[in-house]
Parts: structure tokens; C-alpha cells; sequence
């Protein structure tokens, strides 16, 4: 194990060292949107580490080289005696990793965050064991003696830091380990969005090889205990970190890792129509959270290799389609988009793929939040889109949601019992499944998911017939702008679900619908070229000259070749857009210079070149003064946050590499 631990670590320095990036928050541990952990500044032993809301969940790293101690991860409340700050000289963020170097005095630090969010594989996926590497050598050509540190503290397992915690330390197969939890364990009984998980239990894990010294107290006392080799007072049943030492002994050239597991064990994840589901992994009979991590230790090499040739693939790719501005942005979106989301089976065996509206309220399986996330998952592992539709189609096909239209969610995370969001979106979530269910079957080659649930489908494809094309005064996706009726975008939507729809009924035999449905989309679509003409652009809605919006769903027409909308409708919106851009990005419509983010890559995409849209959103992540998990809806002339933050839909940056993906060869 020791000679692959160095053979990775080796391989880690090669590939990822490059340019300092900047982003407004850095993910370091990313599971999904309870075990989730960033660094919101550029440097990581600047400030303590927090989960996506804000709320403190610290992180400790140390590194002591001949008796000087250095501090490489989180930072203290206040001064620390015998502790100074290590120079941190990169930082790269990929995928699945984020990639730290760092100077120690004569010897240098790689620290990497690995979460193996690789979607390929559910599995493993849905592990939820995060890995953290030190790797070091000197730079001297010397030896030092070397020891590092690893803490975690006990916040990542509470609401509140005022919730009483216990911890204790035990081994378990090639594992040391230490455990804590709240005391009260109050599994699945709080709802809501700036919310924290306070049950189950957090795990910090090291090889019984390393020998390590495992001990549980205050953050402050756990950093002096390793500065001074001190005991320690135990801790109290607040605020503990549970600390990991490890000695190198000397460290010369050749490099040394050490590794570290950091998991947690929710005990039940989601409740899904009053029934509780445990996490993906645990379908495995016998799956304990002590197997996990010994699991994960096993497999390191393993994973480590399998997520460096994914973020080698997922950045060739992304250069490929828009260059390296556009690359950033998709590295940045990977890991956020995947772990605002958690993967259960539900009562009836189902994949189910449940996200959270991230600091924009909270549901849970919001389908206008499914809608913009589903390029990065239609490239990768379509079965996750589906996982995010079914409860959907299982609400209406239940009959405990009747209306003629598609619900807005399934409840306020992690409770899916039904929709509570206050008002209905008709055009919107129909066009939505349409859309999505077309853009499945387009993928796979094949409409066997849309058959499952073509009553339903049908039913939603016929409301649109009927209300879809010149909408009333509704919300849509964009419901933070208000209600707006005669919507030319929302119009869009409709059209692109009814043509959806013909596109399926073709491909399960049914011509005759197919012909109907096709002519109704091929009318609209012109009718909807004369209502919202104006001139040099298309309006923001039928009937309002002077106004304008992107047409972002219109991007359907040219990713799935529907070709109801001749090429120079695109040119003239594109050319259009290009006037108004703003320093951060093209704002959304005429009515304010506020944007979305995801809906600016749809929007860029018929276009034939990305990168006038792509340098104000780069220089929006490089730039931007608000430093959290990446928002999606900022503001284009100053580049702070509006709101919303660390949600899925950033996983609309994929929209590029979709499109290509499924012309591939064409």
C-alpha cells in the first residue's frame, strides 16, 4: 500500500500543478447537500472551513518539518502559539478534486480533497468517503523530520454548534477511527433550507499502518497537542475536533503520503411519501458505514486513478468544446451540481435522484431546478435525469397529484411527501418532462423510459396544446422575476415539449400522433416567429415592443435537431444579445441586469462561438466580491451574488459538450 500511496502521490504533482486559480468558493468535501464542506477563500489556511450555508464546519491541517509547526488547512479564533502559516502556492480545482501546494519550510506540501463523485458508476458514487492526501518531500535535497495532522470537528454533525455531541475512538479492519454524532439523533425530523444534518455520524479514518495518535478534544487544545506532543484534556460534548497525528520520520526527496477518510453515515437519508430510504449504498445487504471506509481505504488507487482520467476526459473535452474559460467553469460546476442532489432507491427498488434548492427555498426534487441541471447528467449517466423525474411521474400516476399538469416539487428537503410550493407552474414543469423525457430518448437511442409513463406524458402534451403556446399570467423557472403573461420564452418551452412528444410518439410507432403533434409544433412555431417579431430581435413577450429576453429554451431546437426555427432566427437573437452584454455576463431580459448563469451557456449555444458569453461569466467566478459556493443568479454589472447558491442547476454549463456529443459523427 505504502509503495502505490507514493507512486499517487507522485502521479498527483505531475499533472496538477498549473496557474493559481481563483473561485468564489472552493469544494473540499462533497457528498451531497448535508456532507458537504468548501473553502470560501483563495487561501486555505486563512479562514475556517464551512458547509455551503456559511455555518462554521471546520477543517485542521498541520504540518510540522523539524520541529516548526505550520498551518496548511482552516485557521483559529485567534492566535496560535507555535503555529505559523505555511505558504500556499497553488490551488487547482478539477472535477473531482481540488489540489493544494503549499511550502513548509524546506519541504513542499501537495493536499488534495478527492471526492469520487463519478457518475458512471452509482456505487461508488454514492460512497459517502471523502479522501485527504498529504503528500511530501523536501526541496533541499536534505531530510526533515516530518509529522501532519488531520482534524475534523464535530460540527459536521450538528445543526447548531450548541447541540450536544459524543465521540469515541475504535478500530475496524485496517482502519483507526474516530466517530461522533448529537446526542439526540433526531433522524429526519427537521425540514427546511439553511439547515444542517444533526444525525448520524461523522467518521475520520487512518491505516492502523500509520500508527497514529487519535484523540478527541477542543480545537484549540487538539493543535497544541500536536505542536507540544501533550496530552490533551478529553473534550467536552461541544465543539470537538477529532484530531489525527501521524509521524513520517525523515523525508527526504523521494515523496511520502499520508492519507486520511473522512465519511458519514446518515442512517436514513430521504423520506419518500411518508417512507424512509437509507442512502444508495446501503442496498447492499450487509453495507455498513465501517465497510465503506475500509472499502475505500482498499480501493484508493484505484478510485484515485479512476478520478484523475475523469477529470483528464471531462477537461479535454470541455476545452475542446469552448476552450479553457469554458473548461474552469465546468470543473468549477461538476461537483456542486452532483452533490446538491441525493441518490436513494426507493420502495419499489427505483432510482431515485433527489436535489435541493439550495438557498432558494428549499424543495426537494424541484423539476424548473431538474430542468437546467440535466445537460451534465444526460452526457454522463442519463439513469440520474431519470432518477430526478420519476417521483414526479409517481405523484401524478398515484393519484395523489391530479391536476392535467406536472407538479413543481415532491416537498421541502428531506421530506418528498408532496408538493408544498404555494403556486402552480403548468407550462413550465409540462414542457420541462417533455422536453427532458425527448432529450433521454434522444441520448439513448431509444423511448423506452417516455413509454413507461406515456399516459402521463400525453396528458402533459395535450395541456400545452391547449394552454402552452400564448401562456397566461404565470410564473415560470425564472420566478424571482414575477409573473408574466404572454411569455415568448415560456412559449417556446411549450413548443419544444409538444415536439418532444411527436419525436417520441415516432419512435414507439404512433405515426398518426406523431404527424398531429409535428404539424402542431411546425404552426406554432411559426406563429410564434410573426407575434414575437421585433424588429433586429424577438420580444420578451407577444405584444411588448422594446423589450427583449434570451431565448435560452430554444436551444432544444438546434441540440436535438427538431429545425422549427430556421438558422437566422438564432443569428438575429445572438447578434442582438451581443449588444447588450454587461462586464459579468448578459443579463436575463430587459427588466433588470441581473442574470442566470446556467441559462446564459443555453442561450450561448446557438451561437456559433461560445467565448464572447464565456469571458464575462470567467471573470464573473475569478471576480466575483461574494465569496460562496457558486450562485447562479448575479448581478452582470458588478458581479455579486443576487441569490441562490451551491444549487445543481449549474450543471447546465454542459449544454456545449451535450450538443456536441449527440452531433458526434453527424
Amino acid at each position: 500500500m505504502k509503495r502505490i500511496l507514493v507512486l499517487l502521490c507522485l502521479g498527483i504533482a505531475g499533472y496538477r500543478v498549473q496557474a493559481q486559480q481563483k473561485a468564489p468558493a472552493y469544494p473540499l468535501i462533497t457528498h451531497d447537500p448535508y456532507f458537504s464542506v468548501w473553502s470560501d477563500t483563495d487561501t486555505l489556511n486563512k479562514a475556517a472551513t464551512v458547509h455551503w450555508t456559511g455555518a462554521q464546519q471546520a477543517l485542521s491541517g498541520l504540518v510540522k518539518v523539524d520541529g516548526v509547526t505550520y498551518r496548511v488547512l482552516g485557521a483559529s479564533d485567534g492566535p496560535e502559539a507555535g503555529i505559523v502559516p505555511a505558504q500556499q502556492t497553488d490551488v487547482a480545482v478539477h472535477a473531482t478534486q481540488t489540489v493544494y501546494q503549499f511550502r513548509c519550510g524546506q519541504v513542499a506540501l501537495t493536499l488534495t480533497f478527492t471526492s469520487p463523485l463519478l457518475v458512471r458508476d452509482l456505487r461508488l458514487m454514492s460512497r459517502p468517503v471523502s479522501y485527504i492526501s498529504y503528500c511530501v518531500h523536501a526541496i533541499d535535497n536534505r531530510q526533515h523530520a516530518v509529522d501532519v495532522y488531520f482534524g475534523a470537528s464535530s460540527d459536521l454533525a450538528v445543526n447548531g454548534p450548541s447541540q450536544p455531541v459524543t465521540a469515541r475512538q475504535f478500530t475496524n479492519g485496517k482502519l483507526s477511527l474516530l466517530k461522533a454524532g448529537t446526542v439526540s439523533q433526531p433522524v429526519l425530523q427537521k425540514k427546511g433550507d439553511d439547515l444542517r444534518i444533526d444525525w448520524g455520524y461523522l467518521y475520520v479514518g487512518v491505516p492502523l499502518s500509520a500508527k497514529a495518535d487519535q484523540y478527541v478534544c477542543s480545537p484549540a487544545e487538539a493543535a497544541q497537542r500536536f505542536v507540544h506532543k501533550k496530552t490533551s484534556v478529553a473534550g467536552g460534548d461541544r465543539q470537538q475536533m477529532l484530531s489525527t497525528s501521524v509521524s513520517l520520520g525523515l523525508v527526504g526527496t523521494a515523496p511520502k503520503e499520508q492519507l486520511f477518510l473522512l465519511g458519514y453515515d446518515d442512517l436514513y437519508a430521504i423520506q419518500y411519501f411518508n417512507t424512509n430510504l437509507k442512502a444508495w449504498w446501503k442496498d447492499t445487504p450487509g453495507a455498513t458505514i465501517e465497510n465503506e471506509l475500509n472499502t475505500a481505504l482498499k480501493d484508493y488507487a484505484t478510485v484515485q486513478q479512476q478520478c484523475e482520467a475523469f477529470d483528464r476526459e471531462l477537461r479535454a473535452d470541455a476545452i475542446a468544446a469552448g476552450g479553457e474559460q469554458y473548461a474552469a467553469l465546468c470543473e468549477l460546476a461538476y461537483r456542486q451540481s452532483v452533490a446538491a442532489h441525493k441518490l436513494v432507491k426507493g420502495p419499489k427498488g427505483q432510482l431515485l435522484f433527489l436535489s435541493k434548492e439550495n438557498f432558494s427555498n428549499g424543495c426537494i426534487n424541484t423539476v424548473d431546478v431538474t430542468y437546467p441541471s440535466a445537460p451534465l447528467f444526460l452526457l454522463y449517466n442519463p439513469d440520474l435525469l431519470k432518477g430526478m423525474m420519476t417521483g414526479i411521474f409517481e405523484y401524478s400516476e398515484s393519484g395523489r397529484y391530479t391536476k392535467p399538469f406536472a407538479a413543481h416539487d415532491l416537498g421541502t428537503y428531506p421530506l418528498a411527501n408532496g408538493q408544498v410550493y404555494g403556486e402552480d407552474m403548468p407550462v413550465e414543469e409540462s414542457g420541462n418532462m417533455l422536453i427532458l423525457a425527448g432529450a433521454i430518448a434522444a441520448v439513448e437511442g431509444n423511448a423506452n423510459y417516455a413509454k413507461a409513463h406515456w399516459k402521463t406524458l400525453t396528458t402533459w402534451a395535450d395541456y400545452l396544446l391547449q394552454a402552452g403556446f400564448d401562456p397566461a399570467n404565470q410564473l415560470c423557472t425564472d420566478d424571482f422575476a414575477g409573473h408574466l403573461a404572454r411569455n415568448a420564452n415560456l412559449s417556446l418551452k411549450a413548443i419544444m415539449g409538444i415536439k418532444s412528444y411527436a419525436m417520441l410518439a415516432g419512435m414507439l410507432g404512433e405515426t398518426a400522433t406523431a404527424t398531429r403533434y409535428n404539424d402542431q409544433a411546425r404552426d406554432m412555431a411559426q406563429k410564434w416567429q410573426d407575434l414575437a417579431a421585433d424588429g433586429d430581435h424577438y420580444t420578451l413577450a407577444f405584444g411588448k415592443p422594446g423589450t427583449w429576453s434570451q431565448k435560452y429554451n430554444m436551444v432544444w431546437d438546434k441540440v436535438l435537431d427538431f429545425h422549427l426555427f430556421p438558422k437566422d432566427v438564432y443569428s438575429k437573437e445572438i447578434n442582438y444579445y451581443l449588444g447588450k452584454q454587461q462586464p459579468f455576463g448578459l443579463p436575463l431580459d430587459s427588466r433588470k441586469t441581473y442574470t442566470k448563469s446556467d441559462w446564459i451557456m443555453w442561450t450561448a449555444v446557438l451561437g456559433d462561438d461560445m467565448t464572447p458569453f464565456v469571458q464575462p461569466l470567467y471573470r464573473y467566478i475569478t471576480e466575483t466580491p461574494t465569496r460562496v459556493p457558486l450562485s447562479d443568479w448575479h448581478e452582470t454589472s458588478d458581479g455579486k451574488k443576487v441569490g441562490f447558491q451551491a444549487r445543481s442547476v449549474v450543471g447546465g454549463y454542459f449544454m456545449k459538450m451535450l450538443d456536441l456529443k449527440l452531433h458526434k459523427g453527424k
